[in-house]
């Protein structure tokens, strides 16, 4: 049975697409649930996983079954962006939700938020306002989109605020409210401090540093991955280094040279190779390895932000972040490319030389609590 069913109130669809949209709608949708008189309705667009692949996250972030599955898969941005507005139209009219809440900045969430404007839904953008500057990021012209036409826009830092207000929205649409993945590493700390990660990777907790690598600026560039990888090579003659692959990463890698793969560690030899691959980790797995690492070498965007919160000192591998908050108030350093940069700075981190963080303003656990009740209260208003 739909988790929702028999429940009467109003309507929030809350569209999720890809794993990090995951942690960011499981903190929404429960407190969504906390009111008695709002129903979550939960689509999941399978941009980047089918509902058997994403079963694991979905059970860890008790996440309930998705009431709608539009089973997109991969493609083209194009192709995959019409793809979920062709697939969401008919599912927006049959559920007649009374908000659309998007989050993040995948193909999806701009998908919906387009489909939604276009039908006359009010959209709430969860994690609004974050810029790159680069409009070669896919992520960015997502980001600039579903803000242009969102109704309600919630910003997980000041410069999120800042660069709203300088793009022309009005002030009384954007909320500060902190930081929703925040808010899963939370509550779900008892499970992840409990895993057993280490032990089966056979690695002590302060030993070793974490690496994730799987922007197409990175591993779709032959070259820019082989300075990567080369630079990698470098710090794990330091410290070793556990790399957790993403699938399209390791088709990347499949496809250069032995040289290569060899210099990384292959799943035969990977316990003798400083740089040890092995096959992606459930969020609490990783959550775990991550706390307890030395350092993180990362292109991702939330590992930037898991990272300050947790204390961990963060080299991040682009030229530049959408989330500053995390370099001027947190361990995040941007040091792009460069083997050279990259290699010194992990150097000048491991001897001592890391940022002196502090957690960012209402990155307590709470974002979600805070969207929803001004989501609550806008709905109430509106009947």
């Amino acid at each position: 049975m739909c988790p929702t069913a028999g429940r009467a109130g109003v309507k929030l669809a809350c569209v999720v697409g890809a794993r990090p949209n995951f942690m960011k709608a499981a903190p929404l949708i429960r407190e969504m649930r906390a009111y008695p008189d709002i129903v979550p309705i939960l689509i999941h667009t399978g941009q980047h996983y089918d509902l058997s692949m994403a079963g694991r996250f979905f059970q860890d972030l008790e996440l309930p079954t998705p009431d709608v599955s539009l089973n997109v898969g991969s493609g083209s941005h194009a192709q995959q962006t019409a793809d979920v507005m062709k697939r969401l139209e008919p599912a927006f009219a049959e559920q007649r939700p009374d908000m659309v809440v998007v989050v993040g900045d995948v193909n999806s969430t701009m998908a919906a938020a387009l489909t939604a404007v276009k039908m006359h839904i009010p959209v709430a953008h969860v994690e609004s306002g974050l810029r790159s500057f680069d409009r070669t990021m896919p992520e960015e012209i997502n980001r600039i989109v579903t803000d242009a036409i969102a109704d309600y826009l919630f910003a997980t830092e000041d410069s999120g605020r800042d660069n709203l207000l300088r793009e022309g929205v009005d002030a009384g649409r954007i909320y500060l409210v902190g930081n929703v993945m925040i808010d899963s590493l939370e509550q779900y700390r008892p499970l992840w401090q409990a895993s057993p990660v280490h032990e089966r990777l056979s690695v002590a907790p302060g030993t070793y540093g974490v690496v994730t690598l799987h922007r197409p600026s990175n591993v779709d560039d032959g070259p820019v991955l082989e300075r990567l990888i080369t630079a990698l090579r470098d710090v794990s003659a330091a410290i070793p280094l556990i790399f957790p692959v993403h699938p399209r990463t390791r088709l990347r890698l499949e496809s250069m040279n032995g040289a290569t793969i060899s210099a990384c560690g292959t799943n035969a030899d990977r316990t003798r190779s400083a740089l040890r691959l092995i096959e992606p980790l459930g969020y609490f797995d990783f959550l775990a390895l991550v706390a307890r690492a030395r350092i993180v070498l990362t292109d991702s965007g939330g590992l930037q932000e898991e990272t300050t919160a947790l204390g961990v000192p963060c080299l991040t591998l682009r030229e530049q972040t959408e989330r500053p908050i995390t370099v001027t108030c947190g361990t995040n350093h941007v040091v792009g490319t460069t083997p050279e940069k990259i290699v010194a700075q992990a150097r000048r981190v491991l001897d001592g030389g890391g940022r002196a963080a502090s957690r960012p303003y209402l990155w307590d656990g709470k974002a979600s609590q805070r969207i929803v009740r001004v989501l609550h209260g806008v709905l109430a208003a509106s009947r």
